[in-house]
């Protein structure tokens, strides 16, 4: 483990300095969830292009059948479906080496079409009726199925998903800023514990996140040359597959900005403009690990829901219901759209307005991590209650 990224992850949980660096199990597979926060419009990223009704339902906002002549066209992936182009130089050369797979018409079945209600429960993983748990998360369930699991959560706050059971750090690693207690607060802060048990904790927590800062910043400046700093998913992935190669075989990372309610843009604009980002973090994190380690990882992409099929008025698109998932990795079985599927016409929508969910996300990651860890149906039941898992053949 690289000397900054040991100070980045002491910075966020200081439980991590106290023991040391530890080394995967061999073979162990590697397994991230990316949470994409606010619902990103599905329909524009994996493009039912075979559907007349799809161009008569964004006038303005959908995306050009394929046409090699055209770099603003849709790239085909078979006769129904296309991807968005801002995605070409990331991950369509995935796709065309077969270790991208994208899972249609997934989600939950949760209608509340709130982001906050939809995304608890996803990260719980618990059956919609009865009472929730919301210090039980479906991937701390898991880790507690698996043996030499090594987790971490790459967010602010220990996400929903890693509540309950034995201990995750958590590290934010999607931006860099300047500490959010500045030096006057923290004497404050610190003069506070004065001649308490904890003061010598406190001193040393300060100055190593002062230092973990001084270390990141001196980094990001060297590596920019000069130019604008990269920000983001980018930059952050980079990082996650530097950490994921040697020390952890678990983990959650979470992007922000998908709501895409006004002015969306379609081949270019705002949604593009994320889908360039996140397509670069996602290729450079299969860079970062290097051909062994991402032949044993497999990463998911997921968001609470899908965006309404039709544009409105704002030419943006508003909360919908079924989205589409991602699947990738070394030896996934990809180049191939899995699960069940519908013809997209009007009378394929869900109440006349979104993508109907053929895949329960519980099923999808289930049917995952039973063919990863050979888990048994008990084992399965107790991270998914209530949701048989649906093998898809991904890996």
């Amino acid at each position: 483990m690289r000397r900054r990224d040991l100070l980045t992850l002491a910075a966020a949980a200081p439980a991590v300095l106290a023991g040391r660096a530890w080394a995967l199990p061999q073979g162990q597979p590697r397994l991230l969830v990316v949470f994409l926060r606010g619902a990103y419009d599905a329909a524009n990223v994996v493009i039912p292009t075979g559907s007349d009704f799809y161009y008569q339902a964004r006038p303005s906002l959908h995306i050009a059948r394929p046409d090699a002549a055209d770099p603003n066209a849709a790239l085909a992936l078979d006769a129904d479906w296309s991807l968005h182009p801002a995605l070409k130089d990331s991950l369509y050369p995935l796709w065309a080496d077969r270790q991208l797979a994208f899972v249609p018409f997934a989600g939950t079945d949760d209608l509340s079409r709130s982001h906050f209600e939809t995304q608890d429960a996803i990260e719980l993983g618990q059956p919609l009726q009865g009472t929730r748990n919301f210090g039980s998360g479906f991937m701390s369930r898991l880790q507690a199925q698996l043996a030499g699991a090594r987790p971490i959560a790459f967010t602010d706050q220990l996400p929903l998903t890693f509540r309950g059971g034995a201990a995750a750090p958590n590290i934010a690693l999607n931006a860099v800023g300047k500490p959010g207690v500045d030096e006057r607060q923290a004497r404050l802060i610190a003069s506070m514990y004065q001649n308490q048990p904890l003061a010598a904790s406190v001193t040393e927590g300060f100055a190593v996140r002062d230092q973990v800062y001084r270390e990141i910043s001196a980094e990001m400046t060297a590596a920019n040359r000069g130019a604008v700093s990269a920000k983001g998913f980018e930059l952050a992935a980079r990082r996650i597959g530097r950490l994921m190669r040697a020390d952890y075989n678990l983990a959650f990372v979470d992007v922000g900005g998908w709501d895409t309610h006004v002015n969306q843009g379609a081949a270019t604009g705002y949604l593009a403009g994320r889908l360039g980002e996140l397509g670069r973090g996602l290729a450079g994190l299969r860079e970062e690990l290097g051909p062994e380690a991402w032949n044993d990882t497999v990463v998911v992409v997921i968001s609470e829901f899908g965006r309404t099929f039709r544009e409105n008025g704002d030419k943006g698109t508003d909360h919908g219901h079924g989205s589409t998932y991602w699947v990738m990795g070394g030896q996934v079985r990809g180049g191939r759209l899995a699960g069940p599927q519908v013809k997209l016409a009007q009378a394929s929508l869900n109440q006349d307005r979104d993508l109907p969910v053929l895949t329960d996300y519980r099923a999808l990651i289930g049917g995952l991590a039973q063919r990863l860890y050979g888990l048994s149906a008990a084992q399965l039941a107790a991270v998914f209650p209530a949701a048989p898992a649906a093998d898809l053949q991904l890996v």
